[in-house]
């Protein structure tokens, strides 16, 4: 029997000798997209054409683009977002789906901590570039009240790294975190009233239909004139109309965002803020993560096919 063929589709994994070596080593028929970006429409079902299994990061999986791959038997997640994936097609389409939650979680934290500092010490460092020296050193993190939202696998990794810097922690979850916060410290409240205490806000949920433009003009409105605001979850939870607005006015203070409406961004006006501290989506990309979450990946496909 021919070894399964398995279309490989996230760059970061497809520009890693060691994690392509350590896939050849189980899938010797694996196959990589080198395009340096992800796929979608009618490049995506071409590349995924001939495949047996496929290694999905972002790319959008529809039921359109299913109906087009019969031989698909099995999709494994390299990370943990799973808004790109219509998960009911895949089901509805036998194919069997696989994902590790958990393995770009301190990867996230620690550049969600990064924005943190920066932004409460003004790193921003476009004014020295054009030849301003304006010794303004901001304000510290430490002993800050920090608002989470989503504290999930990285959320939960985030209130850990903060413990140094002895913050007031609120947090604000659909699950029930009463254990993890009696734990930790952390204290769980309403979404309005953390909006309003909080220095900071950081947004670390997944992109549904319920969370999609939830931070918007009437949050916003509640914040702090003083307050940040930190995405390093979707891009879409955010409406970055009603953000640039709140940037421009002084309704809050600034924002740091690994994450855009769309990516990359083509709004030259909003990327330019002097109070916007930006990052091209590489919160999960950290060499360490990369290796974590293409190693769960793999080891998802050596398990459906029953390898050793």
């Amino acid at each position: 029997m021919d070894a399964p063929r398995v279309a490989v589709t996230p760059p970061a994994f497809c520009k890693s000798p060691s994690l392509r070596a350590e896939l050849a080593q189980h899938f010797p028929n694996a196959f990589f997209n080198e395009k340096d970006k992800y796929l979608s429409g009618s490049e995506l079902i071409d590349f995924l054409a001939d495949a047996d299994a496929a290694m999905i990061g972002r790319d959008p999986i529809s039921a359109e683009l299913l109906r087009s791959l019969p031989k698909l038997k099995m999709i494994s997640k390299y990370g943990v977002g799973l808004d790109n994936i219509d998960q009911e097609a895949v089901g509805r389409a036998n194919i069997e789906f696989r994902v590790t939650s958990g393995t770009n979680k301190r990867s996230v934290a620690e550049l969600t901590l990064g924005f943190m500092i920066g932004l409460c010490h003004n790193m921003l460092s476009k004014k020295l570039k054009e030849g301003f020296w304006q010794r303004e050193g901001g304000q510290e993190l430490s002993g800050k009240t920090v608002g989470i939202v989503g504290c999930g696998n990285v959320g939960q990794e985030l209130v850990r790294l903060l413990q140094p810097f002895q913050c007031q922690v609120r947090v604000r979850d659909i699950a029930d975190r009463s254990e993890f916060c009696r734990q930790s410290g952390a204290v769980e409240m309403g979404f309005d009233d953390l909006i309003v205490e909080a220095d900071i806000v950081t947004l670390h949920v997944p992109l549904t239909e319920d969370t999609e433009n939830f931070i918007n003009k009437s949050v916003l409105a509640k914040m702090k004139p003083s307050a940040f605001l930190v995405n390093t979850s979707r891009g879409r939870v955010v409406h970055q109309g009603d953000l640039h607005q709140a940037l421009v006015s002084g309704e809050i203070a600034g924002a740091g965002l690994d994450v855009f409406w769309e990516e990359p961004p083509t709004d030259a006006d909003f990327l330019q803020l002097t109070n916007l501290m930006v990052t091209p989506h590489i919160g999960g990309n950290a060499k360490e993560a990369v290796d974590a979450m293409g190693r769960a990946a793999i080891q998802n496909l050596v398990e459906y096919f029953e390898l050793k």
